[in-house]
């Protein structure tokens, strides 16, 4: 068969071949068509369901966020829980602090009254017997709770109360109560009942003294209108390198009188050199009571003014040291400090004057009006390294931080911060008090003056716990006024007896404070 008849053969098949399958082709590209065209209308549906649902969980997302941001905010702040609304303009933090001590009284063995002068406040029979035999054991010094915090953003407030005691425990009364606007720039107006800025010793706070007790100079001052729980109203201001407040004060919660206590209790200071290693602090203060309580014309004295003490120690309560009760129209008692840290090395002192002007009596010779006074001097220094820090709201030294501490974790971890300390104090309540032996000049006012030495160690374990150690040597030197100052008999000793004395003191404190 030739080539060209093949070649017509397999044309013709070809085209019978076209002709038969081009429907089919036809059909089957119609189906794809259709196929495809449902896929794209079910991609289509599912694009939008998608795009619904991202709009659904974006919602219900922000939804979330938003309810998140509305919840209150809950912290523990070195073990301070502190709770704040979601817009901040209102916060609370529950505070705490305890303060456990034990003392070792070591004095010489007690006589009896007829023949063992010591002696103790005046007019406080108890006391005499105390004053011989300095009780030894341990009391709760501070148990207090409290909160603090702010509302509306520019207000503050404060509510505390205390269960601990000097010599023994209370049942309790109120430390601090009151509010205050902070929306000045820099000032505070304060409300209520709180403690005053009164001095430097008291500026630094009862968990931040260097000793278990601050000393007597400046706790006498503090005691006139000052201290916890004093109705007062006054402006509080601080920057970062002065401080600056004055109060009116009335009486402390919980006492009475014919007519209220009023006073003024102002302070300032400026840190005149603040660099990282070397920092200098200077201040004055002053505290006017220029109305004392009145306790009735027909009572005599009419208006008591008293200035007495323990030693710097309180498991024991008695007052070694005591003006006895002073009539007076006002009492003025300015005061001086200074501070000054080198890295580690802090170095504090203050120096006190009481000055009363006695009332004028209808009849009888007029007395001259006394004054006394009273100073310490103290340095510490910190052994592991950190620094006591300035606190410039409160113009004061505080506690170290410690930079290993124990309970840490890791890096964190270590035997916490030791510090050494020491301090002198001197307090004389006496004017125009005579010789020994000898009787009470008229006016003349036998308090007694009281010298102490105290060696101190603290170790702050962490920022809420801390354990200290003080010894003291105490020297009081009185002379009994004679008549019947502490009762009748031989619960007086002679006129210008000696009735003061020295003894050593061996105290421990545990102290846990957020």
């Amino acid at each position: 068969m030739s080539d060209r008849f093949q070649l017509r053969r397999w044309l013709a098949a070809t085209a019978a071949a076209a002709a038969l399958t081009g429907p089919a082709l036809a059909a089957s590209d119609a189906a794809l068509r259709a196929e495809v065209q449902e896929l794209r209308e079910e991609l289509s549906q599912l694009r939008e369901q998608l795009k619904s649902l991202k709009q659904q969980s974006g919602a219900q997302f922000t939804e979330t966020i938003r309810r998140q941001d509305e919840q209150p905010k809950v912290k523990l702040d070195n073990g301070r829980p502190s709770f704040e609304s979601a817009d901040g303009n209102f916060t609370a933090q529950i505070r705490g602090r305890v303060q456990f001590d034990v003392a070792a009284y070591d004095q010489d063995p007690e006589g009896s009254l007829a023949t063992d002068f010591r002696r103790g406040s005046v007019g406080d029979a108890t006391e005499n017997q105390r004053a011989r035999d300095l009780s030894s054991g341990a009391n709760f010094r501070r148990a207090q709770i409290g909160v603090e915090g702010t509302f509306f953003k520019d207000f503050g407030y404060s509510l505390g109360f205390q269960f601990g005691g000097s010599g023994t425990e209370e049942s309790g009364r109120v430390q601090d109560v009151y509010i205050e606007y902070k929306g000045l720039k820099n000032w505070r107006i304060r409300a209520g009942a709180f403690s005053p800025p009164v001095n430097l010793d008291d500026a630094a706070g009862s968990a931040d003294t260097l000793f278990l007790e601050r000393a007597s100079g400046s706790e006498l001052q503090r005691a006139l209108a000052g201290s916890e729980g004093r109705a007062g109203f006054g402006v509080l201001g601080n920057g970062e390198r002065w401080t600056a407040s004055l109060v009116l004060t009335g009486g402390t919660v919980g006492t009475t009188a014919f007519d209220e206590q009023l006073a003024l209790v102002g302070r300032g200071t400026y840190l005149a050199i603040n660099e990282p290693q070397l920092q200098l602090h200077v201040g004055a203060n002053a505290t006017w009571i220029f109305q004392p309580a009145d306790n009735g014309i027909d009572n005599t004295p009419r208006s008591p003014v008293r200035l007495r003490d323990r030693p710097e120690i309180r498991v024991d309560g008695t007052r070694l040291i005591d003006t006895g009760n002073i009539d007076a129209t006002s009492v003025f008692s300015p005061g001086v400090e200074i501070a000054l840290r080198y890295k580690g090395l802090v170095v504090q002192a203050e120096h006190f004057w009481y000055q009363i002007e006695r009332r004028r009596p209808a009849v009888g010779p007029v007395l001259a009006d006394p004054d006394f006074s009273g100073y310490y001097v103290q340095a510490s220094y910190v052994l592991t390294g950190e620094n006591r820090r300035y606190n410039a709201q409160n113009g004061a030294f505080t506690s170290p931080r410690p930079a290993k501490f124990v309970g840490g974790k890791d890096d964190a971890a270590g035997l916490g911060s030791w510090e050494v300390a020491a301090r002198y104090s001197v307090v004389d309540l006496n004017y125009n008090e005579g010789v020994a032996g000898g009787a009470l000049p008229v006016g003349g006012v036998r308090g007694g003056r009281q010298e102490i030495w105290t060696a101190g160690l603290n170790w702050y374990l962490n920022q809420a716990v801390r354990l200290s150690a003080d010894f003291q040597h105490v020297d009081v030197d009185r002379l009994s006024p004679g008549g019947t100052a502490f009762g009748t008999g031989s619960a007086t000793p002679p006129a210008g007896a000696q009735i003061g004395q020295d003894f050593n003191v061996y105290a421990l404190r545990a102290q846990f404070s957020f």
